[in-house]
């Protein structure tokens, strides 16, 4: 019997609607539990609930073996609106809390700090379900064995589930024995990657397969995939950015156009504060899930700083200042490290802080008005749910001012006008909530955002924000082992990395060298991949664990392959290594890298959950080139070829020889050299000249 079908067997209800939230929060603190020793915002928020909770810990599952008790490990994050919903609903209430004490230890869990706690369970619950996301709730033995779970429950259906499953254990434990130890091996086994041993050539020809069957699934009038929700999956569209300049596909570099456009355009961005929300919930990116997370935006400053080179459009490179202006204002701390999110509820309700009432835009606007509703489309458009307006756009500013006889600097003079009379009201609300945690690996894809952008817009003082925060984030999470902790937060950094903390650190540190050549982040990105060799390299499979070999057990070690809407850790981890392999002409680091590729070779079907491997490929496959610019003007030489998009690309340069590739390279005369595989053509001293020696 499947493992499904047996969790049906065991119990028989699963239901996920969504009513909206209470908006009454228990403020008066009858209640005070083990949470209110953490510092995760995410538990904090329940630490006067009437359940005991308990974070993750030895601790419970003692109790609960001592007491002969399920456990429920219930996971979520700060920003995460049913997790608000069912903690009102259900963990607020001292009925289902009085049962839930009797009856199980409690542990809450946030999956920002413990992704591999969440990993686990999340497994399992898919497979059980066919489904996901959070809330999670996953009921385990004492062992930490799970044998149910779901997400959403409402306190009814909650209710029925818990007797269910205090029933089975009393009168059928040999049944949940069972189903225990086939769903832990389901969740052991799966997502496990077998070492190729195959020497045969990467076939090149595999991205153009991956990206036809991909195609079939994409809105070219809105971009985005086919269906609702839409995500902003960053990676899914720097590879076909990058496959459709390659191939000279116009079709899919249209299709990522579009896609661009539309969320810029879309309620999903924030219009007059920068910043992107979560998800949009619909097909046209209209009405966000209004949480903004660091991950999203620090992804999406990358891709709209490389894609505002690679189509030359302005309007992106307002679109990464606006973002960064946001990140500065609300996501920044004194120490130029970054905050997790932005809650998406203010006063109880979703969206509140960011939507308008017309009445509220014609007072505070004033003359402005029919000008902002036009741009900002307050008609049938922009209007969604009582009343309330959404504020987005049907066109760039450039086709705007066209359109309607404008000229473009008298039109942006007045949305900046526009824009700051909102802002300055919108700042008299009541702000959403702050998860206000540094984590490690979303704190290097933003210093990556920062780096990139820099390199676009030739923009030091990003430059600056970028050294500067990798300076402080390393100080302060670097283990004295020269290992990385996870989170950060009032001094003190906790939990020991994952995969995640150092593939990200990695490739910023190797971005970081790339902007200003200067050898000493290559060296600390090398020390960290050694490192990762060390402690989370699988000899067997070729692959990384997501944890290191020196964290305490959980009931399985897993791998992060699939891509989603942050890249996959492995697939980060093969991309930094196949670069630093080639700079440091580091055997080691370039063979892991290709036996990763390797292993994941047979699996590129379902482009969406591969595009950051697809990237790695197209590397492997077409030609790729080690671009040296040296000399005492090498300056200028790199700022003018920021401005040009060649993906197949690594830079060096500088006036040492301190690297391999640099070795007889630094002249007293600004010189460019283009090599692919080591073997480099004749130096050249103009950008237009070393671009002609690009191979296709």
């Amino acid at each position: 019997m499947s493992i499904r079908w047996t969790c049906i067997s065991l119990i028989l209800f699963l239901i996920s609607c969504g009513p909206q939230a209470d908006s009454q929060k228990n403020m008066d603190h009858k209640h005070t539990n083990a949470l209110i020793n953490e510092s995760s915002p995410y538990l904090l928020q329940h630490a006067h609930n009437p359940v005991d909770w308990y974070a993750w810990s030895d601790e419970a599952f003692e109790k609960a073996k001592a007491e002969n008790k399920l456990v429920l490990i219930s996971v979520g994050y700060s920003a995460c609106h049913w997790c608000h919903v069912m903690e009102h609903e259900t963990f607020e209430d001292s009925t289902a809390a009085a049962f839930m004490n009797e009856h199980f230890v409690n542990i809450k869990v946030d999956r920002e700090e413990r992704p591999d706690v969440d990993q686990v369970y999340m497994n399992a619950v898919q497979l059980m379900t066919q489904r996901g996301g959070w809330p999670l709730n996953c009921f385990a033995l004492p062992d930490g064995r799970p044998v149910y779970g779901g997400t959403y429950f409402p306190k009814e259906e909650w209710m029925k589930v818990l007797q269910s499953l205090v029933d089975i254990q009393k009168n059928d434990p040999e049944k949940m024995e069972e189903y225990a130890a086939q769903l832990t091996t389901g969740v052991q086994q799966s997502e496990l990657i077998t070492r190729v041993t195959d020497a045969n050539a990467l076939d090149p020809t595999l991205m153009d397969d991956m990206v036809t069957k991909w195609s079939r699934y994409w809105d070219r009038t809105e971009g985005g995939p086919n269906r609702a929700p839409k995500f902003p999956l960053p990676s899914n569209y720097e590879f076909l950015m990058h496959y459709g300049a390659l191939s000279n596909d116009e079709d899919v570099l249209g299709y990522v156009r579009t896609t661009l456009d539309k969320m810029a355009q879309g309620g999903i961005y924030d219009q007059i504060g920068g910043g992107f929300a979560r998800y949009s919930v619909d097909g046209i990116w209209k009405v966000p899930h209004f949480e903004k997370m660091l991950y999203d935006n620090a992804q999406l400053v990358s891709l709209y700083s490389e894609a505002s080179i690679a189509y030359k459009e302005i309007h992106y490179e307002e679109i990464v200042h606006q973002t960064l202006e946001f990140i500065q204002r609300e996501l920044t701390n004194e120490e130029g490290l970054f905050y997790s999110a932005l809650d998406a509820d203010s006063e109880g309700e979703e969206g509140k802080f960011y939507v308008w009432k017309e009445s509220e835009l014609k007072e505070i606007l004033g003359d402005d008005f029919p000008l902002a509703a036009s741009y900002y489309n307050v008609n049938r458009s922009g209007l969604w749910e009582h009343g309330n307006y959404i504020l987005l756009r049907d066109r760039n500013p450039m086709a705007y001012a066209e359109e309607e006889g404008m000229m473009l600097p008298d039109l942006m003079e007045s949305i900046e006008r526009i824009n700051s009379k909102l802002m300055a009201a919108r700042d008299e609300r009541v702000r959403p909530g702050l998860d206000d945690k540094i984590l490690t690996s979303w704190n290097a894809m933003m210093i990556r955002g920062y780096v990139d952008a820099a390199m676009a817009f030739s923009n030091e003082s990003y430059l600056e924000q970028a050294k500067k925060s990798m300076e402080t984030l390393l100080a302060r999470v670097r283990r004295d082992d020269g290992g990385l902790l996870h989170s950060y937060k009032n001094g003190k950094a906790k939990i020991n990395g994952y995969l995640e903390d150092y593939c990200f650190t990695i490739e910023a540190l190797i971005r970081l060298y790339e902007s200003t050549f200067d050898v000493k982040w290559l060296e600390r990105a090398s020390e960290l991949s050694n490192y990762c060799i060390e402690h989370f390299h699988d000899e067997e499979s070729g692959m990384f664990w997501f944890t290191s070999d020196l964290d305490p057990k959980l009931i399985a070690r897993k791998q992060e392959v699939n891509d989603n809407v942050i890249p996959a850790s492995n697939s980060s981890m093969a991309k930094g290594l196949f670069q630093l392999g080639l700079l440091m002409d580091n055997k080691q680091f370039t063979s892991i890298a290709e036996q990763m590729l390797r292993n994941i070779s047979g699996l590129f079907d379902y482009g969406q959950s591969y595009s950051n491997w697809g990237m790695l490929y197209l590397w492997s496959t077409r030609p790729f080139h080690e671009v040296a610019i040296t000399g005492p003007e090498w300056n200028e030489l790199h700022r003018e070829w920021n401005q040009r998009f060649r993906p197949n690309a690594l830079l060096c340069g500088g006036m040492e020889e301190n690297i391999p590739l640099l070795q007889g390279k630094v002249t007293d005369k600004a010189t460019i050299y283009v090599c692919v595989n080591k073997s480099c053509q004749l130096p050249v001293h103009t950008v237009s000249d070393a671009l002609d020696q690009f191979v296709k």
